[in-house]
């Protein structure tokens, strides 16, 4: 039986590695991938192009200007005098948001009157929109509470304004890097579609070229087929694995502060999923174009359904019931949990028992639908 699954396995090496197109979708692919990402996959926002509409153009106005232009956020790209100006700027998307403060605003501050300015900013993207109105709305609460102080110290209140020093500790993700948390999911990302494509398309391939029948009259038995099949592919997907981790590791400093083996450990029993699944696309496409497209069919749910970008507790009940059998939402959080938080086992146990249940099941079952399809 190892002679079999051996003469099998080097087959199935050979036919993959001498294909130009194929080496370059096994090696190239992934690199490519985690330098998009890991330059793209990033929602921090550190530059706000700024529009400045100051009207009233007073002591008062500029200084608050200032602590918006020197905060390191909002950048003033532009200076702006009409209404139309500013309609222009963020219709075109030229500027972020624009500081708009109407005449009169520093005579208010001077007498002590209410007063208010006016932020405008691009809402097409929730996500910058909210953070924006986060760092706007930190800004004015240190202006307003420094106008305090100045205004108790004017009249002689020496007791100062009592205040609550709120100090905030993020762990896992100290500087909030949103790329620390996006790329060590690029590991399930490229796992999942590598390993769907190449075990799909391999035996796809066979049946278009005729070869399948030779391998169904051979001396190789079904589940030797199978497995001489699928193991080239889990061997490849690890090896992507490791060239993702490693170049995640070096070139853009993603903290690794788990166990390397049961990262291993964990790709392994994702594999049994994953390949499952290429498996039981093969048994049902007839052509390769087929077999990409019923690919890519899949991955997308499972892609939006597994927490990468989009957190499963914000979906809709009934949508978060789907994610239970996803098996990339569970790989997901093993995965960023050894990467970010350096937790073992103990901890992520209850996504190893369903992510391995899944696995099972899938297997067995692909595996005998493709043994009666080649029976």
């Amino acid at each position: 039986m190892l002679e079999r699954i051996k003469a099998i396995l080097i087959k199935e090496f050979k036919q993959v590695l001498r294909d130009p197109r194929m080496r370059t979708v096994i090696l190239i692919s992934p690199i490519l991938q985690i330098i998009l990402f890991g330059y793209a996959a990033n929602r921090d926002i550190d530059f706000i192009p700024t529009a400045i509409y100051d009207q009233d153009n007073t002591k008062e106005s500029r200084y608050l200007l200032h602590r918006f232009t020197y905060s390191g956020y909002f950048i003033p790209k532009y200076y702006i005098d009409s209404q139309q100006e500013q309609d222009r700027m963020l219709d075109k998307g030229l500027a972020s948001v624009v500081l708009r403060i109407d005449r009169g605003f520093g005579r208010d501050i001077r007498s002590g009157r209410e007063t208010s300015m006016q932020l405008s900013l691009d809402g097409s993207d929730s996500n910058t929109a909210m953070i924006i109105m986060s760092y706007a709305g930190s800004i004015m609460g240190k202006y307003q509470y420094d106008m305090l102080k100045d205004k108790a110290a004017s009249i002689g209140v020496d007791s100062g304004i009592p205040s609550v020093d709120l100090r905030d500790r993020a762990w896992f993700n100290g500087n909030l890097v949103s790329r620390d948390y996006y790329l060590p999911g690029v590991v399930a990302s490229i796992v999942t579609i590598m390993s769907l494509l190449l075990t799909a398309m391999a035996i796809v391939r066979e049946k278009e070229i005729g070869t399948m029948e030779q391998l169904i009259v051979s001396p190789l038995r079904p589940l030797e087929l199978i497995f001489g099949k699928l193991l080239p592919f889990g061997v490849i997907a690890l090896i992507q694995c490791a060239m993702i981790t490693i170049l995640g590791v070096v070139w853009f400093h993603i903290p690794f502060r788990g166990s390397l083996a049961l990262l291993i450990l964990a790709t392994c029993v994702y594999l049994f999923t994953s390949l499952g699944i290429g498996l039981f696309i093969s048994t049902v496409a007839s052509t390769q174009q087929e077999a990409m497209m019923s690919v890519f069919l899949f991955y997308m749910p499972v892609f939006l359904l597994s927490g990468f970008a989009y957190p499963i507790a914000n979906m809709p009940q009934c949508i978060q019931y789907f994610t239970l059998i996803n098996p990339m939402r569970y790989y997901l959080v093993i995965v960023r949990g050894i990467f970010l938080k350096g937790v073992g086992m103990g901890i992520l146990w209850g996504n190893f028992l369903p992510l391995l249940a899944i696995g099972l099941i899938v297997i067995s079952m692909s595996a005998l639908r493709f043994r009666r399809q080649i029976a």
